[in-house]
């Protein structure tokens, strides 16, 4: 019998995960490519076959996107599943005329297909769009169902960007597991928090294997979001963050609507910092797109150490990587404080952008005058380090959800904001929690 020839799009993450529940023991199916994007320096590799398994004993190659019309047609590829996250309706359908032209069909997995069932309760945290606060709500969530006496074991949505095998299964729960898994910055951005808050994180690349070893420790698992992509666990109690800044984008971007239509419960969050126009646009279409399920108002109010530093002072914000990247942002809550707390200048890094970053620039020219903290490997940190230091700050304003100064080394002070969640009004979020799951007796 031959086997359908197919190509899965990605971007190191949702990909591997729907060929591993969807495609890794159909001998119906070859799978003969992935291929890359999004994330720099992530193709190149292969799936190997100690994750691929027995249909593909020298693994699996995995290209750069740009290579997709060769790879259609040496292989003679039959069906493209579209795999990764927090991209425009307008940019999936032009991926799809592609596809179409070159004669394969296009097609994107649904949540029957892709999402494992969990022995124990899930709640889910999800977003409209990167950078709407999913980590805060994260943090709120884990502690809202500590305070409830449950031993909540937080999931993390992948990020293998080094050794996949080494990376299948991962188990943090003190900084030194960051140092052993040789995590990234973006890696410790999202692990970090949790850690500090005497949290257990699972992430990796098999999520089966991630969940089976999760239950065993857990009274709930908690799954935490990247991009706005969809759980890879069926929830039950799906939480989904929209972001007044990006009025619209909840309508208009990939697969953050379907989130917005499977959402038991919304976080409309930042309405501190956004006016009342796009807050009341962002709650229509919220209650067009799923009338049932109520939305809570939230602030995300800045904490910062230091403030009297800021001030008078030539000041370079670092804020973090992908929420201005494919999250779009020109900003975040760095240049909000060094604002607010009256820097006499904000420098402008792309003139001093070192190595890849200059890339970064190019390709995301929304950005502003403040500098992503890209953090994918020691070489990026390296040329992070290098950037910093060729701006010749007074003082470095750092808004990223981790204290940087653990992983790279500056001549200047280095000044941290920080931002959690706040739910306006009653009733909170925190009731629905203690509503849906109650108090652990015993």
């Amino acid at each position: 019998m031959s086997r359908t020839k197919v190509l899965i799009m990605g971007a190191a993450g949702r990909d591997f995960h729907n060929f591993n529940v969807c495609f890794r023991d159909d001998p119906s199916v070859e799978v003969v490519a992935f291929t890359a994007t999004q994330i720099p320096g992530i193709e190149g590799r292969r799936y190997p076959p100690e994750l691929a398994g027995a249909l593909y004993p020298e693994g699996i190659p995995i290209h750069d996107e740009s290579e997709l019309p060769r790879l259609i047609a040496e292989h003679g590829v039959q069906q493209v599943y579209f795999s990764y996250s927090d991209v425009s309706h307008a940019y999936v359908m032009h991926k799809a005329a592609q596809v179409v032209a070159l004669g394969a069909d296009f097609a994107l997995l649904g949540t029957k297909r892709t999402q494992l069932k969990s022995s124990k309760p899930v709640v889910s945290i999800g977003a409209v769009r990167t950078g709407c606060g999913k980590s805060q709500a994260t943090r709120y969530v884990a502690r809202t169902l500590k305070d409830l006496g449950w031993r909540v074991i937080i999931v993390r949505h992948p990020m293998p960007y080094g050794d996949l095998c080494k990376q299948a299964v991962q188990r943090f729960a003190s900084y030194a597991d960051l140092d052993l898994h040789q995590t990234t910055i973006e890696e410790r951005e999202e692990y970090e928090p949790h850690l500090d808050n005497g949290h257990v994180v699972y992430a990796g690349v098999d999520y089966a294997a991630i969940l089976a070893r999760a239950e065993e420790e857990a009274d709930i698992i908690l799954w935490d979001g990247g991009n706005n992509d969809l759980p890879f666990f069926a929830s039950d109690l799906h939480i989904v963050i929209a972001d007044p800044h990006r009025p619209g984008h909840e309508l208009a971007y990939y697969p953050g609507e379907a989130n917005a239509r499977m959402a038991d419960a919304f976080v409309l969050n930042k309405v501190d910092t956004a006016n009342y126009t796009d807050i009341q646009t962002v709650r229509d279409n919220l209650h067009a797109l799923n009338p049932r399920a109520p939305i809570f108002e939230a602030a995300s109010p800045l904490f910062i150490e230091g403030a009297e530093q800021v001030r008078g002072k030539r000041v370079l914000v670092v804020e973090d990587g992908p929420t201005l990247t494919h999250g779009e942002m020109p900003y975040g809550a760095g240049v909000v404080a060094a604002r607010r707390f009256g820097a006499a200048e904000l420098i402008d890094p792309r003139r001093c952008a070192v190595g890849s970053l200059q890339k970064v620039y190019e390709t995301y020219p929304h950005i502003g005058a403040l500098l992503p903290a890209m953090g994918y490997g020691a070489a990026q940190m390296a040329e992070l380090e290098a950037t910093i230091a060729a701006c010749a700050p007074d003082l470095v304003l750092t808004a990223t959800p981790i204290d940087l100064r653990r992983v790279i080394k500056v001549a200047v002070p280095m000044v941290r904001v920080r931002y959690e969640l706040q739910i306006i009004g009653a009733p909170t979020l925190a009731d629905l929690l203690a509503e849906r799951f109650g108090r652990k007796s015993g």
